[in-house]
C-alpha cells in the first residue's frame, strides 16, 4: 500500500489528548473501528497536549484500519489543543471528541450525512429529547452543569448543551472558528459555538447515548471559578488571542505500519 497524502481524508477526527496513556487505546480502537465503516474516508489527529506519559507513542504504535496522526501542542488546556488540532485539518469536514469515547460513536452515522448534505454544524447534546445518558456524575456536578448551560446558551445561539464533546463542522466554517478561538479551558466549547454562530452558521443538534467515564480531569472546586471568568470574558469580547506556537506537523501513521511517515510545520 502507498503512502496517502496528508488531506486524502474527506473528514478528520481531532482527539485531545494529555496523559490518556491508559484510556487512549481503547478509544482508538473504538473509533478507529467506527470511521472505517463510514461512507467515506477518514482520518484521526490526536493532539498530544504535553503528555508526560507516552500517549503519542500509543498513537505511533497503533494499527488501526484508519490512518492516525499525532500533533505536539506544549500550551496547556483543552481549548488550546482542539485549537491546534482543528488548525491543522485539510478535510471538508472535522470535528473533535474527547479520549474516554464517553459518547456513543453509532452517532456518526447520524452526523455524516448531515455534514454531507450542507449543514454547517453538527454537535451532540445530551439534553437533547431522544438522547439517553447513562450514570451521569455526582449531585452536585449535575447540578453545576444544568447552571453553566443555562448560562452560556445566550452565548451560543440557544444551544443547550454546549458541552458535550462531539462536534463537527464544514472544514472552513471550523477552521475559521478555531483560528478566533481565545480560550484554552473547558469553556472554550462556548467561544468555539459562538464564533461559528456570529458567522451565520446552523447549529443542528443530534441525540446521543452518553456514558459517564471515570477519570473526568474536571473538578467542580477548581474549575468553577476559572470558567466563570472565561465566560465573562467570551460575552464582554475581551479574551485575548491564543498565538498558535510552532510545532511539527501531524505524524501519519498508516494501518498496518505503526510507523510516523510524515513530518512538516505546523500550528503547536
Amino acid at each position: 500500500m502507498g503512502i496517502r497524502p496528508h488531506g486524502f481524508a474527506q473528514l478528520e477526527i481531532v482527539v485531545p489528548a494529555r496523559n490518556e496513556a491508559g484510556r487512549l487505546p481503547e478509544g482508538l480502537d473504538l473509533l478507529g473501528a467506527r470511521l472505517a465503516a463510514l461512507p467515506l474516508r477518514a482520518e484521526i489527529l490526536v493532539v498530544d497536549n504535553a503528555s508526560t506519559d507516552g500517549t503519542a507513542d500509543i498513537v505511533r504504535a497503533w494499527t488501526g484500519p484508519v490512518p492516525a496522526r499525532v500533533m505536539r501542542c506544549d500550551r496547556l488546556g483543552k481549548g488550546a489543543a482542539v485549537q491546534a488540532g482543528l488548525l491543522a485539518t485539510r478535510a471538508p469536514y472535522i470535528g473533535f471528541m474527547d479520549a474516554d469515547m464517553a459518547t456513543d460513536l453509532a452517532a456518526l452515522d447520524e452526523v455524516v450525512p448531515l455534514l454531507r448534505a450542507g449543514s454547517p454544524v453538527v454537535v451532540g447534546s445530551r439534553r437533547h429529547p431522544d438522547s439517553v445518558v447513562e450514570a451521569y456524575s455526582l449531585p452536585v456536578r449535575r447540578l453545576g452543569a444544568l447552571a453553566f448551560n443555562r448560562i452560556v446558551r445566550t452565548l451560543a445561539g440557544g444551544i443547550p448543551d454546549t458541552q458535550c464533546g462531539f462536534k463537527f463542522f464544514a472544514g472552513e466554517v471550523g477552521r475559521a472558528a478555531a483560528a478566533d478561538l481565545h480560550t484554552t479551558g473547558f469553556a472554550f466549547d462556548v467561544e468555539l459555538l459562538a464564533h461559528c454562530v456570529r458567522r451565520g452558521a446552523e447549529v443542528t443538534t443530534v441525540p446521543v447515548v452518553w456514558r459517564d467515564r471515570p477519570g473526568s480531569t474536571f473538578s467542580v472546586r477548581k474549575h468553577s471559578l476559572p470558567i466563570l471568568m472565561d465566560l465573562l470574558r467570551i460575552r464582554t469580547g475581551t479574551t485575548r488571542p491564543l498565538i498558535p506556537a510552532q510545532a511539527p506537523s501531524p505524524e501519519i501513521v498508516l494501518p498496518g505500519d505503526g510507523l510516523p511517515s510524515a513530518s512538516g510545520a505546523g500550528p503547536g
